[in-house]
């Protein structure tokens, strides 16, 4: 335990000195480039909040590209400060390009602060659309049976020949003269007369028939 609060201690006093000495730095090259009073002391502050804001960028895991961007401009801004008040420059005699770069930081500094401050939320999930509803399942329903096949209807006989008068009934006049002329052109051409058979078969009558109007020929 007293190890780890000794190494705390170091690692937090270290971060004393190094933000004291590169806030003098920054507060003094400001102050050179023309920025006295009370701008000269907020410039340091800007410079390190900016890097602060930069590495909880990193820190989230967001958009990691603009968090390094930040930091990156933050951290270039902050150790040119210190490089530049080391004796390589004259503060007395501060060129123009730096003075515009010093008199440009708080737009720049304002800008990445809202960037990182504002860029990279995850915009709220949207709402789904209500699904439509589901149709209820119904039990699945039997097939119908297959109509049976339709039975053969048997074929309509022909209506048979109209049975003969009976005996007693009688023969139309003109079928018996029909007959006659039938019996006579008949005997004419073979010299016998007509029998019963010839006689139904050249009228088409049925036998019985034939065979009363034979009768009434004798």
């Amino acid at each position: 335990m007293r190890a780890y609060l000794a190494r705390v201690d170091a690692v937090l006093v270290q971060a004393v000195i190094a933000a004291a000495l590169s806030f003098a730095h920054l507060h003094d090259l400001a102050s050179a480039a023309g920025q006295d009073g009370w701008k000269a002391w907020a410039y340091p502050v800007s410079v390190d909040l900016l890097l602060v804001a930069a590495w909880r960028r990193l820190r989230t895991g967001r958009d990691r590209a603009a968090g390094w961007c930040w930091f990156l401009v933050a951290l270039i801004a902050s150790l040119g400060a210190n490089i530049a008040t080391a004796g390589l420059l004259d503060l007395d005699d501060v060129p123009d390009w730096l003075r515009i770069l010093v008199a440009g930081w708080p737009a720049l500094a304002f800008l990445g602060g809202t960037l990182l401050a504002h860029g990279g939320e995850k915009p709220p999930p949207a709402i789904p659309d209500e699904p439509p509803p589901v149709p209820a399942l119904r039990p699945s329903e039997p097939e119908p049976a297959p109509a049976p096949a339709p039975e053969p209807q048997p074929e309509p006989t022909p209506d048979p020949a109209p049975e003969a008068a009976p005996s007693g009934a009688p023969v139309p006049a003109a079928l018996v003269e029909h007959a006659r002329k039938i019996a006579d052109a008949h005997q004419t051409r073979t010299g016998d007369p007509i029998d019963t058979a010839t006689l139904r078969a050249r009228l088409g009558v049925p036998a019985p028939l034939a065979e009363q109007i034979a009768a009434q020929l004798t």
